[in-house]
């Protein structure tokens, strides 16, 4: 008997170890920090569509804590916030002090005729003055990269050039229409979205054409911006940015221009490490 309870003790001792040792454990090492958090569907209108993701890191500080904002794609008509969520773990791997935030906006709606680009573009404003005026509460920077695809990437290419009163720093979009006079005649299905979209065609409705393409509101005072484009693109062709990049080198903007090779509208995922690495280059510290 005297030797069971002898070969016990080790064993009971052990679980009183394992006890006192989680219920005296160390203090936070870093007490104060703030923890990630995830702030889903927070919405900037009254719209069921004017809403969006946010994601804020731990630690995140206003002095250090820069924002990434990303507008997702899908021809002003389809597509929704939840895209960002193809790159987020390669953004948060590249940019791992940034908080991040995936805009959803009103889509063209075919039978009534609303949410045109013009209100799409306003849905743009609306978001920001909203995202700043959170700011404080999301313990972030005022330092702002707006980025997007497709018609993601017009839209936030738009907001840069022509509406912005933020600390914008950058923009980094992909295979974005920057032209949409020079887009309209690429195939039927353009010609007829742009037109309903926009109210008419080039001829019938040009300043609305003029006004919703970001090349039109370029100057000297401009972002930065990098822009990546497959070559092989049949959606929104490659010289919709080659026409940017002309109209950037004219006004002296600050660029830079990857053509993909043997990649159409949209990219592998081995792609867009490779372009995201680029842009990280290219945005550098503020």
């Amino acid at each position: 008997m005297e030797i069971q309870v002898f070969k016990r003790l080790p064993i009971l001792g052990f679980v009183f170890f394992l006890f006192f040792s989680a219920c005296s454990s160390d203090p936070d090492p870093k007490p104060g920090v703030l923890e990630a958090r995830d702030l889903l569907d927070e919405s900037y209108g009254s719209d069921p569509k004017q809403n969006m993701d946010v994601y804020l890191p731990a630690g995140r500080t206003q002095s250090d804590t820069p924002l990434l904002i990303y507008i997702h794609g899908g021809g002003w008509i389809d597509g929704d916030k939840s895209e960002f969520l193809q790159v987020k773990a390669i953004l948060e791997s590249e940019f791992p002090t940034y908080a991040f935030v995936s805009l959803y906006y009103r889509l063209f709606d075919f039978p009534t005729g609303s949410n045109g680009i013009e209100d799409q573009e306003q849905d743009i404003i609306d978001a920001f003055n909203y995202i700043e005026s959170q700011l404080s509460g999301w313990n972030i920077s005022d330092d702002f990269i707006i980025s997007g695809a497709s018609a993601g990437g017009h839209l936030a290419l738009l907001h840069a050039y022509k509406n912005n009163t933020s600390n914008l720093k950058a923009a980094v979009v992909f295979f974005a229409p920057t032209d949409l006079i020079e887009l309209f005649p690429f195939n039927n299905f353009t010609s007829l979205g742009l037109t309903s979209l926009l109210g008419g065609t080039p001829s019938t409705k040009r300043d609305a054409y003029l006004s919703t393409s970001p090349i039109s509101h370029i100057d000297p005072t401009d972002v930065p911006t990098i822009f990546f484009h497959g070559n092989l693109d049949n959606v929104v062709p490659i010289s919709q940015s080659q026409i940017l990049e002309q109209k950037l080198q004219s006004e002296n903007v600050r660029h830079q221009f990857t053509m993909v090779q043997g990649q159409g509208h949209g990219f592998t995922p081995e792609t867009n490490i490779s372009l995201l690495k680029e842009a990280k280059a290219f945005i550098g510290e503020f």
